[in-house]
């Protein structure tokens, strides 16, 4: 029973594998006005169909395959960057996963219909055993399109959180030869990788000797913030830059000294405006303060 059971779903899904290699346009015609291509493929309308196309061959062979509820099966793989395109696509818009899924259950509806109709009798046993195959099929195709969009998600999340950090780590250029990044915040590992590629390629594009890192806006230093400070110093002087740090407030510097930690050669400064001065210094620039005007007379 069990064997005859098996025979008839793997004739079923060759049916179904058939069916959908001989309404591949009908298909395609009828999902092209859904929501999932229709605003993903804006172009042209015979852009979204010929999108559509590549899905039904895909569901074709996977029918065919017999690997119904195989999200891995080889028919998925010509259409999985497709998929995940689309699926970004709708994320960008501010469609969440479960609205995507949505999406792709609406295009089951007018496949079961045209399917219904290859047969004499719709409501028979070997059209519901189709029906019940192409089901399962558009159910794989469901969780595949899930995972392309929490793919895509957690990609727009990334992006847009090196977005952040870049935005949150501005390099300025105080004075010719004379760079600094003011930092504001936590520095962690990820952050501290952004600080060391802005400031290396600062130093490359202005030619700067010099490369200050304020750390006024730090609200702590700890191990690890001071293994990042050293690694970012030690890139700028391979750059030939000398690199500064500066606003080490009193508070900060006791937890240095409690700490242990060993800042080496690393020149520091209590304030931005005594890093400038040292570094405008070194390149001969003479600061004098400013003499105020002379009082009326009287």
């Amino acid at each position: 029973m069990q064997v005859s059971q098996e025979a008839a779903g793997d004739s079923a899904a060759q049916l179904v594998s058939a069916f959908l290699d001989r309404r591949r346009e009908q298909v395609a015609q009828r999902w092209a006005d859904a929501a999932l291509f229709r605003t993903v493929f804006t172009v042209s309308r015979d852009e979204a169909v010929e999108a559509c196309k590549a899905v039904v061959d895909a569901l074709s062979a996977v029918a065919a395959s017999g690997r119904l509820e195989d999200i891995v099966a080889p028919g998925f793989g010509s259409v999985r960057e497709q998929l995940g395109r689309m699926a970004a696509s709708r994320v960008r818009r501010g469609f969440t996963p479960a609205q995507v899924a949505d999406e792709v259950s609406a295009l089951r509806s007018p496949v079961t219909e045209l399917l219904r109709g290859e047969f004499p009798d719709p409501a028979g046993a070997q059209a519901h055993e189709c029906v019940l195959v192409l089901t399962v099929l558009m159910g794989t195709l469901r969780t595949v399109v899930m995972e392309t969009t929490l793919s895509a998600g957690e990609e727009l999340i990334q992006r847009q959180q090196l977005q952040l950090l870049e935005v949150a780590t501005p390099v300025i250029k105080l004075w010719e030869g004379v760079v600094a990044v003011p930092l504001i915040g936590t520095l962690d590992s990820a952050r501290s990788q952004v600080v060391m590629e802005s400031l290396l390629d600062a130093v490359v594009a202005e030619r700067a000797q010099y490369a200050i890192l304020d750390i006024t806006g730090v609200p702590t230093v700890d191990t690890l913030v001071a293994q990042h400070l050293m690694k970012t110093v030690a890139a700028a002087r391979l750059m030939g830059a000398e690199c500064l740090v500066s606003g080490i407030r009193p508070a900060i510097a006791q937890t240095i000294v409690h700490l242990g930690i060993e800042l080496g050669s690393v020149r520091t400064h209590a304030a931005l405006a005594d890093a400038l001065a040292y570094a405008l210094g070194q390149q001969g620039v003479e600061i004098s303060a400013r003499t105020p005007p002379s009082s009326a007379l009287r």
